[in-house]
């Protein structure tokens, strides 16, 4: 729809048979404003945040560098120095795994702007970018060696769907090198309060699992461990680039149909259109044609709609992807796949 903004009063009004490109005199003040496309004066004002954000940031680093000059002059006259921190910024520079900082509707703003141009409405939970928990160190671990660890992680999501308690893994079969990477991630995992009891019977060779009754881990083992690990990897390839970004995980989207769709992680980089990433630990088939459409709604195109899939082999996801017009990955092709995108 056409909108204008007022120089004189600041008036931001939506006028649905203005042409765009012509001046409307404003319905507050009467001064005359241009009329612009709603997508093209977004997309100018997500450039324009991005800029600032680079005026900060060197600002930032200015700062740092003359507070950091006394602290070197005192070092060379051969005087103790305080050690001088590394400046952080927001949002290309931060820390992945201390990310408070992320859980903010500043931070979430250029996605929300980029969904409005399109009329449709996006919702988001700012706190499921916080990694300043263990989630998505757990999440990262799993993903390392997901080979190993698949079995233990369908087997507790196994017994939280059938109401067990517990689970018990027995090892006597695993090489020694493969039990003391389980048992690791086990104790690792009961350690960051994952499980609620560890126990492992040396002689049995058996790990006996007392299941966390919190809903968030089991959400965590029901598949949304998959969902951390693809959004460290994307804001890693995506820091690693040097870009200032917008990220979000869990977003429900509403069209203009009323249609809601929830996007598991998304993350929009300065000058680039936004990368989507659909995790699926278990059974995605079904679903294929749900996400043709939902890429084709989004308007972006298929190398930034990702479906990764935990269980598939590299074959299956380069034939999925030769298939239809979506980017099929598992846990080993992800990184590399974001590595490509510009």
């Amino acid at each position: 729809m056409p909108i204008y903004r007022c120089n004189q009063c600041s008036l931001v009004s939506e006028e649905a048979l203005a042409p765009i490109g012509s001046k409307l005199p404003c319905s507050r003040c009467g001064t005359a404003s241009t009329v612009y496309g709603t997508v093209f004066y977004v997309e100018k004002l997500v450039e324009r945040y991005f800029s600032a954000l680079r005026e900060i940031k060197a600002l930032q680093e200015a700062d740092s560098a003359s507070e950091a000059l006394p602290a070197v002059q005192a070092a060379t006259q051969g005087a103790p120095t305080a050690a001088v921190a590394p400046a952080r910024h927001l949002p290309s520079d931060v820390d992945m795994h201390n990310t408070a900082q992320l859980a903010t509707a500043e931070q979430h703003a250029p996605l929300q702007a980029w969904f409005a141009a399109r009329q449709i409405d996006a919702r988001f939970d700012h706190a499921l970018v916080d990694t300043s928990g263990f989630f998505d160190d757990a999440a990262r671990l799993i993903g390392q060696d997901y080979a190993l660890f698949g079995e233990l992680m369908e087997r507790v999501r196994f017994a939280y769907r059938k109401s067990h308690g517990w689970v018990n893994l027995e090892l006597a079969n695993l090489s020694q090198k493969d039990a003391q990477a389980i048992t690791g991630l086990c104790r690792q995992l009961y350690s960051h309060t994952f499980f609620s009891r560890y126990h492992y019977q040396k002689p049995e060779k058996i790990v006996r699992l007392t299941l966390q009754t919190a809903p968030a881990v089991r959400q965590f083992f029901d598949g949304g461990w998959l969902e951390w690990h693809a959004f460290i990897e994307l804001l890693s390839q995506t820091q690693a680039r040097g870009q200032a970004f917008s990220c979000a995980r869990g977003v429900k989207v509403v069209f203009p149909n009323e249609d809601l769709h929830e996007l598991d992680v998304v993350c929009l980089s300065e000058g680039q259109p936004p990368v989507f990433i659909e995790c699926k630990s278990g059974e995605f088939r079904r679903d294929i044609d749900k996400y043709l459409r939902l890429r084709k709604r989004l308007g972006v195109e298929r190398g930034r709609f990702i479906i990764c899939a935990a269980d598939l082999t590299q074959e299956q996801a380069a034939g999925l992807t030769a298939m239809y017009e979506l980017t099929f990955v598992n846990l080993q092709t992800l990184a590399p796949h974001l590595a490509q995108l510009a």
